[in-house]
């Protein structure tokens, strides 16, 4: 979010949580990007604050409360307050379980990939409307098509995000022999090390598509702990999560620090070549989490 916009969403968050009965004195941003994350205080719950036009949180929600009914490693909503999407001055804001870190940097790919895989066995019980992945392919498609959301990609770089876009949309259809529900993004980012466990956040991008989408967001190392999935299908979407990570980063209202010189870098690799890395191998060295 812009600056101006964090002091608002942190200020929605604080009013939120005392309109419904928590003592939030005080506040801490976790986490910036097209949603924040603020841990309030005294009252020690996790507030999510999203733009009233850019949200998706009854969706969260809906998925939230199922998954709650399984063993999934996710965060949950914080059962004080009612699990509602909280309207306040133009941002809607949801109540989270806050949960404290460990001491460890991050995530081991072990854990990491044991945790993904309890997700996706509870996201596979569920029978929830969502979009699919290539609706999020088609989304990328419309930001490269459009010189006014897109105005400093140049033409090279535009030619071949839309023809990656496409063809890997169709190789990846014909490639894909089960769908389920799935996070989304499950990269580093969406991961908390917690006491508890590693717990993923961010429902919002749920999608439905193989769990090799999925696996396309996480360290390689997370993904090759991971039993069964089909190698072949899972570079084919890496190449795939390069290309649209690179039209998000072009976007005229992307916030993402330094987000142009990711695109050139995420361009650079489609550029290269195959092997395809793994997103955060690009990501990683220019500060992503």
């Amino acid at each position: 979010m812009q600056a101006s916009e964090v002091v608002r969403g942190v200020a929605a968050a604080m009013r939120t949580a005392s309109a419904v009965g928590l003592k939030a004195a005080d506040a801490i941003v976790i986490q910036d990007s097209n949603k924040l994350a603020v841990r309030l205080l005294p009252c020690n719950a996790l507030a999510r604050v999203a733009l009233l036009t850019h949200q998706v949180a009854q969706l969260e929600i809906e998925i939230a409360q199922r998954l709650a009914e399984t063993e999934s490693s996710v965060v949950a909503l914080d059962p004080r307050v009612e699990p509602l999407a909280y309207e306040q001055d133009g941002f809607v804001v949801t109540l989270w379980t806050y949960y404290d870190s460990v001491a460890l940097p991050e995530v081991s790919p072990a854990a990491y990939a044991n945790a993904l895989m309890r997700l996706h066995a509870g996201m596979g019980t569920l029978d929830v409307t969502t979009p699919h992945f290539t609706d999020r392919i088609a989304e990328a498609q419309t930001l490269v098509a459009s010189r006014d959301q897109t105005p400093v990609l140049d033409d090279a770089d535009r030619e071949l995000l839309s023809t990656t876009l496409r063809s890997q949309r169709q190789a990846i259809r014909a490639l894909s022999t089960g769908e389920q529900l799935l996070h989304g993004e499950p990269h580093p980012g969406n991961v908390l090390n917690t006491s508890n466990g590693p717990l993923f956040i961010d429902l919002e991008t749920c999608c439905r598509g193989p769990v090799e989408f999925d696996l396309a967001h996480v360290p390689e190392e997370v993904s090759r702990r991971y039993s069964g999935a089909d190698q072949e299908l899972l570079r084919e979407c890496r190449l795939l999560v390069l290309a649209m990570v690179a039209a998000w980063r072009w976007d005229v209202g992307d916030n993402f620090p330094n987000g142009h010189r990711a695109g050139r870098e995420l361009v650079n690799a489609l550029r290269h070549g195959p092997p395809w890395p793994a997103l955060d191998a690009v990501m990683r060295p220019l500060g992503a989490p």
